[in-house]
């Protein structure tokens, strides 16, 4: 019950139901609040109890001064919790395990369980392994089941051990579409209270949810575990960045081109830690799908959200999609009467200001390797003619003298040339170069959730199979929509059989191109790429790109529209100007052009108005958590704790709660510490966490070889996420990681101090010495240090290899909060500095003193941090709430839920 200091609860009426609600003008300033800070203003009104949230914090939002630096910590209570399988599972491995821990303490594990709503759509462990045949979704179904047995058992126990945890089984569609088109309520009805939905999600792009007006973002798996267990999330009243939409997109350009341009925008801006809203008029022309699409992409801009306000396009979306006509009325009525509903002449109180003209907006990418990094269509081209070259040695670069004559490497104008004859199966050769496009991907909820973009794409592969293209036999080609309602409006609208003859047959309904499940290459292209070091390339339709993610083989990476990445696939390299080039010849040998195969603006509208329609969304969800047979006969084990098989490979009990007491030891300084990366800047959370495939010789390789796992069984990193075994040793282990303490070298190597010689080791093989002999491990970065998902395993797998503390130039916000909630703490070198200004190697020997202070119930805002060499600084904490230092002080998120639940 809310203390309800402001006599805000009141009574709203939607046809024949009544709501209690929490009345936002009983709060003065409210009416010139952004609509995201509206959102939060009544979650405080709603869970106000006088303790974690009192009248103070209520009145310092509605008095918020949006000029002010983050000062102001609240406690935000999300309305329910959603998660993919590679994050969701190790929530669940650790909710088993807390059950286990409260018993082992003398409590009740039915204790353990979920408060909030929690919702798991599976949807990352499909594998794009087999593609180009009608049979290759069936194939990869089958794989899947095959290798992911063990965790969808777990999960199926997790289904009926957990109240309100429910799991969308594989095959279904990807975790932010199903939220889209059928979890999101917009508004939320719960104990007869309406209310604001509201989440937080164990993967980064939750945000595409602020494309129906839900305010939620993602968190590390660690946090959402907490908001299942009833503990708010703590943060500080964000800055807003008010982001004004006018006019509308030109034609020829897509919902990606938009995303890009404004992807570019925030990034150069500078958005981290802050809210970014959409308002204006050219918000009302701005469709749902595209305004979803742009919500998708704000972890790829920084920002925590990216949020639109509810208006009739909301409404209409909601209605096609299949929600009662009760919930669409709600939604109506509960905006309007709150202030949520969008006024496109307003002008919130922001804190900082953007504008985009949509008529500016022209076809682009981005590469090759960051989602910021947009190159105008046009350009691509010739920009990759010069970005190739830091891919490839050129003669003049390696030297005359490194190389006779005939092995330098060539160059044709400038650009590099290694042109390879590949042998098909079939027998037939071709060439490949630089800049081959091997992997053609329609992939991600970023575009596929979009139909307009999806029907692009349909419509370009059937102008070019009427013109007798196709695709280049280098290239593997994916179809892998969020949905099953894309295939249904490809199939209703006669498009499929075009997109299978260009090789776009559908592989799985999941996260696949997008998250590393590519699949290998074929053979022979994949040995081709390595025997002559190929600096090929990848176009997919997702939101990532960053180095080493996409496929071992490919260099480098760019994002496109779905329309472009059939293009792409039709020319075969990205050395071909697909703006202007000829692409290929028709059947009586005239060129054709990429005009030739765009679909017009009224072509696309044409078949999204006549093949969409909500019977679809209806028919494909009425019953979406039953699964398939396969899921209904999996046997499920019983009982309120877990029966762990300790011969699993899969599922495995970690140990943070080995030896923890019901209260928790005092903070320590920490002395004697070595430097077990030190890394440069914009190092991702993709370069920390394990993800993709496992090789053979590195240590996850050989523990799963030695557990007598078949290397063609080996499956993926994500897969393996619910064994920490697996996950520690792929920790720092990105094949494209570079690690300075190690020059030269690629990948999760250092060198081992407590080895003579200090000899190139594996990370995990050095961290097992360096714990072994007691000694602590720090970690040395740049900027940006931990941009990418939010990928609890970058924080576990640092905080199980050992690691006390990070110092870094800046970090993002997800990495930062979840080093704190694994009892990692969060450094950074006073500003202006660096560890090169220092003049840190990583050689040295760190202590850092001051940390105990913590023990008093303050948080010192620096610490010392002396070297053996004599280099010392004062180290900003980045411990930045209250909150945070009481996760801190009990070494970690779960341990303080633990103890508090017990104590309850």
């Amino acid at each position: 019950m809310s203390a309800n200091s402001f006599d805000a609860r009141s009574t709203l009426q939607v046809g024949d139901e009544s709501y209690e609600i929490f009345r936002l003008d009983k709060v003065e300033g409210s009416a010139r609040l952004p609509y995201s800070l509206k959102v939060l203003l009544e979650n405080l009104l709603r869970t106000e109890d006088g303790a974690n949230i009192t009248a103070d914090h209520i009145r310092a939002l509605g008095t918020w001064d949006s000029q002010a630096q983050p000062s102001q910590e609240i406690q935000f209570t999300p309305a329910r919790v959603i998660m993919q399988d590679f994050t969701g599972v190790p929530c669940v491995v650790d909710l088993a395990t807390m059950r286990e821990a409260v018993a082992a303490l003398g409590g009740d594990p039915a204790k353990i369980n979920p408060l909030s709503p929690a919702e798991m759509v599976i949807d990352h462990s499909v594998i794009a392994d087999r593609f180009g045949t009608s049979d290759a979704f069936q194939q990869n179904v089958e794989l899947e089941y095959g290798r992911n047995k063990e965790r969808y058992q777990f999960l199926r126990w997790g289904q009926t051990a957990f109240d309100d945890f429910k799991v969308v089984p594989p095959g279904t569609g990807i975790v932010h579409q199903v939220n889209i088109e059928h979890l999101a309520r917009t508004v939320m009805v719960r104990g007869g209270q309406a209310y604001p939905d509201t989440l937080v999600g164990t993967d980064s792009h939750t945000t595409m949810v602020n494309g129906l007006g839900v305010l939620g973002w993602g968190v590390g798996g660690i946090e959402a575990e907490a908001a299942m267990l009833g503990q708010p999330v703590s943060m500080l009243i964000p800055r807003v960045v008010g982001f004004k939409l006018t006019g509308e997109l030109p034609t020829g350009t897509t919902a990606t081109d938009l995303v890009l341009t404004i992807t570019e925008m925030l990034r150069k801006h500078g958005v981290v830690g802050k809210f970014v809203e959409f308002y204006g008029e050219g918000v009302a022309a701005t469709s749902l799908a595209n305004r979803a699409t742009i919500g998708n992409m704000s972890p790829e801009f920084g920002s925590t959200a990216a949020i639109f306000p509810i208006d009739d396009e909301t409404l209409n979306y909601l209605r096609l999609t299949g929600r009662s006509a009760q919930q669409v009325a709600l939604v109506e009525a509960y905006a309007k009467e709150q202030g949520l509903w969008l006024d496109p002449k307003a002008e919130p109180d922001f804190s900082e200001k953007l504008e985009l003209d949509l008529s500016t907006v022209v076809p682009s990418i981005a590469g090759p390797k960051r989602p910021q990094d947009r190159i105008v269509l046009a350009n691509a081209a010739e920009q990759f003619k010069s970005d190739v070259r830091n891919y490839v040695a050129t003669a003049d670069e390696a030297g005359e003298e490194s190389f006779p004559a005939s092995d330098a490497p060539a160059a044709t104008n400038g650009v590099p040339t290694n042109s390879v004859t590949v042998t098909a199966p079939d027998g037939s050769t071709y060439e490949i170069d630089h800049g081959a496009v091997t992997v053609a991907a329609i992939t991600s909820c970023t575009n596929t959730s979009n139909p307009y973009v999806m029907v692009a794409a349909a419509l370009v592969a059937k102008k070019a199979v009427e013109k007798g293209l196709t695709r280049k036999p280098w290239v593997k080609t994916t179809l892998a929509p969020g949905s099953k309602v894309v295939t249904d409006y490809f199939d209703k609208a006669g498009l499929t059989p075009y997109l299978d003859k260009v090789g776009f047959n559908l592989v799985g309904y999941g996260c696949t191109t997008c998250i590393g499940n590519s699949g290998p290459l074929p053979e022979e292209v994949s040995k081709a790429v390595n025997d002559h070091d190929l600096a090929v390339t990848s176009v997919l339709s997702g939101n990532r790109n960053f180095e080493g993610r996409i496929n071992p083989d490919v260099k480098m990476n760019y994002l496109a529209s779905p329309p472009l990445v059939v293009a792409y696939a039709i020319a075969g390299s990205m050395k071909v100007d697909i703006t202007k080039d000829v692409l290929g010849t028709d059947q009586d040998g005239n060129p054709v052009y990429l005009k030739d195969i765009w679909p017009s603006e009224a072509e696309v509208n044409d078949v999204v108005a006549n093949a969409i329609g909500e019977d679809m969304f209806s028919k494909s969800y009425s019953d979406v958590f039953a699964g398939d047979l396969q899921w209904q006969s999996l046997s499920v084990p019983t009982g309120n704790t877990f029966e762990w098989d300790p011969e699993s490979t899969y599922v495995r009990k970690p140990p943070y709660f080995e030896g923890m007491g019901m209260d928790p030891e005092p903070v320590s300084d920490i002395s004697g510490a070595r430097v077990l990366a030190k890394l440069g800047d914009s190092v991702t959370t993709d370069h920390i966490s394990p993800a993709g495939a496992i090789k053979a010789d590195t240590p996850a390789g050989k523990y799963l070889t030695e557990h007598g796992v078949e290397r063609r069984d080996f499956n993926s990193y994500g897969s393996r996420r619910g064994n920490h075994e697996v996950m520690i040793r792929g920790t720092f282990a990105n094949i494209r990681l570079r690690n300075q303490i190690a020059p030269g070298t690629e990948g999760g190597y250092t060198r081992d101090f407590t080895q003579e010689g200090a000899p190139v080791s594996f990370i995990y093989d050095a961290s097992q010495n360096y714990q072994a002999a007691g000694v602590p491990l720090v970690i040395l970065g740049g900027k940006e240090y931990g941009s990418g998902s939010s990928r609890d395993w970058a924080a576990k797998g640092t905080a199980l290899l050992g690691v006390k503390a990070v110092i870094t130039e800046s970090y993002e916000r997800i990495h930062r909060s979840n080093l704190i909630g694994m009892g990692v703490l969060p450094l950074q070198f006073p500003a202006g500095q660096s560890a090169d200004s220092l003049g840190l190697t990583g050689e040295e020997t760190f202590s850092i003193t001051g940390v105990t202070e913590l023990n008093e119930g303050t948080t010192p805002s620096t610490v010392k941090v002396t070297t053996d060499t004599g280099v010392e600084f004062d180290a900003v904490v980045r411990i930045d709430t209250p909150g945070e230092a009481d996760y801190y002080r009990n070494g970690g998120i779960m341990q303080y839920v633990l103890r508090s639940l017990i104590r309850k």
